[in-house]
């Protein structure tokens, strides 16, 4: 199939899967997990209360709800037990506290509502000019009467919406937020809003895709093939041209790649297995929803080939929505980077 396609599938307990299908390749991957699981979503809401700095870490821990503690660096004006609004801004590693944020952002299906953001803006990929001066017009009405410094952002998906569809969905959000930046009052930490599902990260990641390449329901990954794709990548070990091959496997301290040439060793296969290896680990990685330190070995890879590994990773990271940094060769060689945490492992999918 050529295009891009959404297939949301629900699961049981109330859950979902959310793939997107580029040309008939599996691309990203959104899945909620078991039912009972507390771990915050990335995007939820707290009234959390600082319980102490640490000064060492250059932050607060913050008293959430559950029993959960978070992480806070800003910390000007922060006083112990003064209850303060935090989002959860990256998924924590086990036994670590959650990293949080002051600067909230409320998404939903179509727009992004921004405290301390002001101004109506909209997405670049609208290109046609009457649409976007149609669109303007609904959101300067829905937000008509806002909280001061309150801001809007519609998204691409306002291209193929309804006006009144439009407005209700910022309608809904906006009265969220406004409802939620009052809630400051309560002394005990409360979860004021929770995280993104799998649906809502499809619509937030994934927004430019058309209502006609959107399938829902029972037994929609099975339309492309999804199911199979998501079997493959439970396995460490990922195929490339001409029988090259790497593995991708996740420690407690970091996610490890190693990149092999098969059984051609000859510096042109191997750097052909080298590039190609550069250009699938953001999607491997997105997958497998795997973050933090990542360590690439890549195969008997010369210093003059440095460069153009690294061009190549750095293209495939361009249209990756992980933020993700490249730190550098090691002495030994290794190529290493730091991926933000904001998916969680494949392997805690639960199926």
């Amino acid at each position: 199939m050529k295009g891009r396609a959404i297939l949301i599938e629900p699961m049981s307990h109330g859950r979902e899967i959310a793939a997107l299908v580029v040309d008939g390749r599996l691309e990203d991957l959104f899945f909620d997990l078991a039912e009972g699981d507390l771990q915050p979503r990335l995007g939820a809401i707290y009234r959390g209360v600082p319980d102490r700095l640490a000064k060492g870490l250059n932050g607060a821990m913050v008293r959430l709800a559950d029993g959960q503690m978070g992480f806070l660096r800003e910390t000007s004006g922060l006083a112990p037990g003064k209850p303060v609004l935090v989002q959860v801004a990256t998924l924590a590693e086990a036994g670590k506290a959650v990293p949080v944020s002051t600067r909230l952002i409320f998404k939903s299906r179509h727009a992004i509502v921004t405290p301390g953001a002001a101004g109506l803006n909209i997405s670049r990929r609208v290109r046609d000019e009457a649409l976007r001066e149609r669109l303007s017009a609904v959101a300067q009405a829905a937000m008509l009467g806002a909280d001061e410094g309150l801001g809007l952002i519609l998204r691409s998906s306002c291209a193929w919406v309804d006006e009144t569809a439009i407005a209700e969905d910022v309608a809904q959000m906006r009265e969220v937020a406004e409802s939620i930046l009052a809630d400051v009052t309560g002394r005990e930490p409360a979860l004021l809003l929770d995280g993104e599902g799998a649906a809502m990260r499809a619509w937030s990641e994934w927004s430019d895709v058309a209502p006609d390449d959107v399938f829902e329901g029972e037994h929609s990954l099975d339309r492309l093939g999804v199911w199979e794709a998501i079997e493959a990548l439970r396995r460490p070990d990922v195929d490339l041209v001409g029988g090259a091959w790497m593995s991708v496997e996740a420690t407690k301290a970091l996610v490890a790649i190693d990149v092999n040439s098969g059984g051609d060793f000859s510096p042109s296969a191997t750097l052909r297995a080298n590039i190609a290896a550069a250009h699938d680990i953001p999607r491997q990685l997105r997958l497998r929803g795997l973050g933090g330190k990542i360590v690439i070995d890549f195969a008997a890879l010369s210093k003059k080939d440095r460069l153009q590994i690294e061009k190549s990773l750095g293209s495939a990271l361009k249209s990756d929505p992980v933020e993700t940094s490249v730190a550098g060769w090691t002495p030994l060689g290794h190529l290493e980077l730091n991926r933000k945490r904001e998916r969680r492992p494949l392997v805690e999918l639960g199926l």
